[in-house]
């Protein structure tokens, strides 16, 4: 089939069509329709930009979906995406019922694993090439694409060592790009840098896990890619190949800043130039807040330790690499490691700071309960991104956090309401405490400009009264009060913030419990197992009679959208919070 341009592609098939010296032609033109939607659309940019000749590649020469390709994280898949039937809606990518920005089953027979956290590939794509091997397929493949990064992880090594003493018929492809959303980190990214330059003396660490090893080979050398990829079709067992691949390839900016670009925002498609947002004015982000504040309390107190899993931009603990860098560590894509590494710290006096998304926590839980809360050992968690996150959606909302933390023994958990109350809580922290805290906070800006005022220490378990009212209470923790304050400023009722999840304030809740009528909760948490489950069991287990409506996150999953577009899905904007008052307060004038 002579080439006649990315429009008359709309799946794989279309794409065998095409004569293997025309694809060339169809990577640039993937690669320039990544880049102008991307541009006006907003979305992750660099890692796909990387992958679009090994993209084609595995389209080009697997038969997919019958073989199974696993992307992992998902980062790296707007290409496949394009490839696979979605051209023609690309453009929705990431916004309200658009499609995913990561790979999601139910959206495409050509997505065979939902990935938005990292280092699941090759453990699903092993379990499908076993599952294949059980039902006598035998000729089918079960590719996996694994970055840099994501393999230093431990959920990789455990995939790669049990593939390794089995005959799967399991392709493991590395996309070698030195960098995840930051820089990679630790020994076997050495090993991979030792190994592109030829200096690794030692012994091949894939080939030492029984995988058939090759490369490292050029991951843009298109008619390079092919012919391997279609000579290991024909290797039985597991299979390793070593891809170098150039993050943001094909955008001299996306190329030379790797980091911005992961997830530039708008810019010129053009020129690759960013469009300036305008923070003239604008409150600082909670991230910053953190990374600012860690450093000024790390500055005179030395027991401080920063830990983070492979996020010093994201959660600005980079501002504490910079500053402080003995005292601050990226770990890598290993949150398991990082909680048990702060759990060892902290036996030994230090103070660690251990700031981990609030969505990737879930991945450290039994650390979380075995390894500190059973040894009640004083670890600092700042749970960055916690509530609704926007864009990224279900497998990235923190929504999960104040419920699996409730349940857990001797864990402190707070949601500060603004950027003074984070600052204060992690200046309480550092005075010393003989116990695991949690402080959970949202994605973006705060709304308080002047946050950096003189420390003060917080009460554990004290909650405070922001407005007076009568006959309805309403009662928050977190940055969800700021809508509430916007919801109710001309109603009279009261608005009290809890602060604390656990402990709650039982002497001011027996106080409430007494003086209204009617209470509300509100948490940009679950409402499952949350902070309104534990109100409504306190009330109960007193002998409170009163009705207790609890407002936050459904018992589903919250897909993509705006911030704004989400909480109005889930009734958590001022517009539905306020309805619900007013509504509330109706029925109880006429009853």
């Amino acid at each position: 089939m002579e080439f006649s341009g990315l429009e008359h592609i709309n799946f794989p098939k279309d794409l065998r069509k095409i004569n293997i010296k025309e694809l060339p032609n169809v990577a640039q033109e993937l690669r320039d329709f990544i880049i102008n939607i991307v541009a006006t659309k907003e979305g992750h940019l660099g890692a796909s930009l990387g992958v679009v000749e090994l993209t084609v590649a595995l389209h080009y020469v697997f038969n997919t979906p019958n073989d199974l390709l696993v992307w992992d994280v998902g980062h790296q898949a707007y290409g496949h995406k394009i490839l696979t039937g979605r051209k023609h809606v690309f453009e929705t990518n990431r916004q309200l019922n658009g499609i995913s920005g990561f790979p999601k089953r139910e959206e495409s027979e050509y997505d065979t694993f939902g990935v938005g956290h990292s280092s699941t590939a090759i453990s699903a794509a092993l379990g499908m090439a076993i599952a294949s091997k059980l039902k006598g397929e035998a000729r089918k493949h079960h590719i996996a694409v694994v970055g840099d990064a994501s393999i230093a992880s431990g959920m990789a090594f455990e995939g790669l060592n049990h593939a390794g003493v089995t005959n799967a018929n399991l392709l493991v492809i590395l996309n070698d790009n030195a960098i995840g959303i930051d820089p990679s980190v630790g020994a076997l990214k050495q090993y991979l840098t030792n190994v592109k330059k030829g200096t690794q003396k030692q012994d091949n660490i894939f080939e030492a896990l029984n995988f058939s090893y090759s490369g490292p080979i050029d991951g843009h050398d298109l008619p390079l890619l092919i012919s391997e990829l279609e000579r290991l079709k024909n290797i039985q067992g597991p299979k390793f190949l070593h891809v170098i691949t150039t993050k943001g390839k094909g955008l001299k900016q996306a190329e030379e800043n790797q980091v911005k670009y992961h997830a530039p925002g708008k810019f010129d498609a053009n020129t690759g130039e960013l469009i300036p947002k305008s923070n003239t004015g604008q409150p600082s982000k909670y991230q910053d807040v953190f990374g600012e504040t860690i450093v000024e309390l790390a500055l005179k107190n030395e027991r401080i330790i920063g830990i983070t899993p492979a996020m010093p931009t994201g959660s600005s603990l980079k501002f504490m690499m910079d500053k402080i860098p003995d005292r601050a560590f990226d770990v890598g894509i290993a949150e398991q490691h990082a909680v048990t590494l702060a759990a060892g710290m902290a036996t030994q006096g230090l103070i660690p700071f251990c700031n981990i998304y609030s969505t990737f926590l879930q991945r450290a839980y039994d650390q979380v309960i075995h390894d500190v809360a059973l040894q009640k050992l004083p670890v600092v968690f700042c749970l960055d991104r916690a509530g609704l996150v926007g864009e990224d959606g279900a497998t990235h909302h923190g929504v999960f956090d104040l419920a699996y933390l409730n349940c857990i023994p001797n864990m402190i958990i707070f949601a500060p309401r603004d950027a003074i109350a984070l600052r204060n809580m992690m200046y309480t922290a550092q005075l010393g405490i003989d116990f695991p805290i949690a402080i959970r906070y949202p994605r973006g800006k705060g709304h308080v400009l002047n946050w950096k005022v003189p420390f003060k220490k917080l009460e554990i378990g004290k909650g405070e009264r922001l407005k007076k009212g009568h006959d309805m209470a309403i009662l928050s923790v977190g940055t969800i009060a700021k809508n509430i304050e916007d919801a109710i400023v001309d109603v009279d009722v009261s608005h009290y913030d809890l602060q604390f999840v656990k402990p709650l304030d039982e002497k001011l809740l027996h106080h409430i419990c007494s003086s209204y009528s009617i209470i509300i909760t509100v948490e940009d948490g679950t409402i499952k197992g949350g902070f309104g489950s534990s109100v409504l069991e306190f009330a109960n287990k007193n002998n409170y009679k009163l009705p207790v409506h609890i407002l936050g996150i459904k018992d589903n999953f919250v897909e993509h959208g705006t911030v704004a577009q989400l909480q109005e899905s889930q009734a958590l904007s001022v517009l539905a919070i306020r309805q619900k008052v007013e509504a509330l307060l109706l029925l109880l004038n006429n009853s």
